[in-house]
């Protein structure tokens, strides 16, 4: 029988796509064809697309050890350390011989600070590999973490007679060089790297940052611009070199130097943010802002950009103008995780503590281990008041990102409050590792060796502090509280004004100059020292409020209340400053206009319960009743177990007439947080009183009086117990002492009326 031609076509047509199907339907094939897809995005440093292709073909083979070993490749360059981790231990579980997963293992436990299990891992590459050079590099790296130095540098030896023509050999060996304090030989290892490869951008800057650590400033300048005319294109030259100007206080050539970054890298990203990143690494939010704005509005498809941009106007406070534009994101992709950390952050900010733990728990279904969503759980944990699961959080994050000193410092801080030295110790050893040249870490510490008595401890690391960062003023504070506390006056006063000299508006050192003056009994010294550097910094608000707290102590309330006014025209946020205004205004009469500056604070800070109580009590003293229980209960809402306002609560209703089981309530929250108190123990007697347990008032009343024997108050509460125990002799013994003691009017008719009822 004779086949048509187009028969024969189609038939032809069909065969071919079933190979074709055939093909895609190949599982070699496909995961093969992920694996290339995901190292073509990684080529382009887009390594959240690679890893879900990497991801794609694991799907397909679970057991695939090249996307095992590139996924943890992009989970490295995105830092995400455990997860790196994990791929890199399958890898090798899978394939043993993958002697680079093997090596980038290695480094991570290195980094981890594993230092005995990196070293296991560059030994079980050696003896498979005795040559590889690698491998010599990750074991001299761990001897030398763990003190070992000598062995160190005969295994970095090794490593570059191996293989002499690679520089970033020979500056490993520089930095080893420098930990063995072998300055001269480190000096000699960095200019042999850049006399391997003259074109090597790290080579020269590993030699500028040599210099600059040696403090051989114009050599490390030489350096640092020698490495942008030898890649104009980098950005990693200006940023060495700003932040060298930086370290001399130069903060104007540093600026000058990003902004040529920025013009010259107009189309890279890296060199483009320079300028706004550094004025957020410096706290300078109001010209970052201005920065990431005028930038993003020059690249709005840059959502690093707008990111950043929608952080600084968190800080900011702008949160209406941050959510603007962190939804715009989140609506092209609601599982955006920086975006949802915003999102999280913004919630914290507007004292929704419940809602942001939901939004950075969601984030974290997407990326378990996103030590920033940790972070900021914590903080939201800690709005709550779970202080056990903030801590939790915190530590999660410091151990996925042992380098997140913000962890550490939240968890240094926790140990603080509770006295436990050795955590804090442990913490500030963990942010020195990760910022050696930070003095944060050392000052840290360096409170945990006082706190245990290790003052020689202490000493050298206060002085480490100063000799790191010799243009930061902490280190020179810190010191000089100490000095202070020894009552070595006079170099305690040196040591405040070199910090004060290095950062005119440093507040820390002003606050320890001045606290020293006022304990020496020397006001006037202080308020002529405090207008010196107002002369020189006329716009720190914090200073005008340290005058006004002064002033008002020496009852100047009339210049106190300039101070204060002052300090609040320069920070219209500055609550401490409002609170204080309106306490002056009201110890002046100005009754009408201090509720009117509580109220403004309870508007800009609504967070903060102290404006309600404030007002609450100016409410009690003109009579309103009804206003300063609304004040109260709304502080309760802020701040479900604050003491003070659940005690006033709980008197309130006691007084007119309120619900007496509501008040006894509010009165055992205030005896839980505030056990000490005279003026609780009154309140909680009280209310036992109108609740007709006399035996339990009594306790509570007595309590109160011995605590404050002067208390009119206090006396007639306690004799209206007696007299309701039919104890008539106590009875009048505290009506006769509330009378002695010049009673408010309605407490003396009250005591009158009580001993008539007695028989005098």
């Amino acid at each position: 029988m004779k086949i048509r031609h187009s028969t024969v076509l189609l038939i032809v047509v069909a065969l071919l796509a079933g190979i074709g199907a055939g093909c895609s339907r190949d599982p070699n094939v496909r995961k093969q064809k992920y694996l290339e897809s995901g190292n073509r995005y990684f080529e382009k440093e887009k390594y959240r697309e690679s890893a879900i292709q990497y991801l794609n073909a694991l799907q397909v083979d679970a057991r695939f050890v090249d996307a095992h070993y590139q996924l943890a490749q992009a989970y490295i360059r995105m830092g995400v350390w455990s997860a790196a981790y994990q791929e890199l231990t399958r890898t090798v579980d899978i394939q043993p011989e993958h002697l680079k997963a093997q090596i980038d293992l290695g480094n991570l436990l290195l980094a981890a600070r594993e230092f005995q299990k990196a070293q296991e891992r560059a030994e079980l590459v050696l003896a498979k590999e005795p040559n590889n050079v690698d491998a010599h590099i990750l074991k001299a790296n761990a001897l030398a973490a763990t003190q070992n130095i000598e062995e160190s540098l005969k295994n970095m030896q090794q490593a570059i007679q191996l293989a002499p023509d690679r520089p970033r050999s020979y500056m490993n060996l520089a930095l080893l060089q420098l930990s063995a304090k072998k300055v001269p030989e480190a000096e000699s290892s960095f200019k042999k790297a850049v006399a391997l490869d003259p074109k090597s951008v790290s080579a020269v800057l590993a030699l500028g940052n040599f210099y600059q650590s040696q403090n051989r400033l114009a050599e490390a300048e030489t350096q640092m611009r020698n490495a942008i005319s030898v890649d104009p294109k980098s950005h990693l030259p200006y940023a060495s070199l700003a932040r060298l100007f930086l370290g001399q206080n130069q903060r104007e050539k540093a600026e000058q130097v990003l902004r040529q970054a920025k013009q010259a890298l107009s189309n890279n990203p890296e060199g483009y943010r320079l300028l706004a990143d550094f004025y957020f690494a410096i706290g300078d939010l109001d010209k970052a802002e201005q920065e990431f704005g005028s930038t993003f509005q020059q690249h709005p498809k840059d959502n690093r950009i707008k990111k950043n941009y929608v952080q600084i106007l968190i800080l900011k406070n702008k949160l209406e103008e941050a959510t603007k534009l962190n939804d715009e994101v989140l609506k092209d992709n609601p599982k955006d995780v920086d975006c949802l950390i915003h999102r999280g952050q913004i919630l914290n900010r507007q004292g929704r503590p419940n809602d942001a733990v939901q939004v950075f728990e969601a984030a974290l279904k997407t990326e378990a281990d996103n030590p920033v969503a940790h972070y900021h759980l914590g903080l939201a944990f800690a709005g709550k008041g779970d202080a056990a699961r903030a801590e939790q959080e915190w530590r999660e994050a410091a151990r996925l990102r042992p380098t997140m000193t913000s962890a550490h410092q939240m968890i240094a801080a926790v140990a603080f409050s509770r006295g436990d030295w050795d955590t804090l110790g442990s913490s500030a050893s963990q942010i020195v590792a990760a910022e050696p040249y930070s003095p944060d870490g050392y000052v840290l510490r360096a409170a945990a060796r006082y706190a245990r008595r290790d003052n020689t401890g202490g000493e050298a690391d206060l002085k480490k502090a100063i000799e790191v960062a010799p243009q930061n003023p902490i280190g020179y504070s810190r010191l000089a509280s100490v000095r202070a506390a020894q009552k070595n006056f006079k170099e305690a006063e040196k040591l405040f004004e070199q910090a004060l000299e290095k950062e005119p508006n440093f507040v820390e050192a002003m606050q320890g100059l001045l606290g020293m003056y006022l304990g020496q009994q020397q006001t006037a010294r202080a308020l002529a020292r405090l207008d010196q550097q107002l002369a020189r910094t006329p716009n720190n608000s914090a200073y005008f409020y340290m005058k006004g707290t002064i002033l008002a102590a020496q009852n100047d309330l009339e210049r106190a209340q300039a101070a204060f006014e002052q300090a609040i025209n320069l920070n219209k946020n500055f609550l401490d400053a409002m609170l204080s205004l309106a306490q002056i205004q009201y110890g002046r009469g100005d009754v009408d206009k201090a509720a009117a500056v509580y109220q403004q604070s309870i508007q800009q800070n609504p967070m903060d319960v102290r404006a309600y109580i404030l007002l609450a009590s100016l409410e009690e003293n003109r009579n309103n009743w009804q206003r300063a229980q609304e004040l109260y209960e709304k502080s309760l809402q802020v701040a479900p177990d604050n003491g003070p306002a659940s005690n006033n609560l709980a008197f309130l209703l006691l007084e007119h007439g309120g619900n007496v089981d509501v008040a006894l309530s509010h009165a055992q929250i205030a005896r839980q947080k505030l056990p000490e108190s005279p003026n609780v123990a009154d309140t909680l007697g009280w209310a036992y009183f109108h609740k007709g347990v006399y035996g339990q008032a009594i306790t509570m009343l007595e309590e109160a009086v011995k605590g404050i024997p002067n208390n009119a108050t206090f006396h007639y509460h306690l004799g209206r117990a007696y007299q309701k125990a039919n104890d008539a002799n106590k009875a009048r013994q505290h009506f006769k002492r509330a009378l002695e003691l010049s009673p408010k009017e309605n407490v003396k008719a009250e005591c009158l009326k009580s001993l008539a009822e007695l028989g005098g």
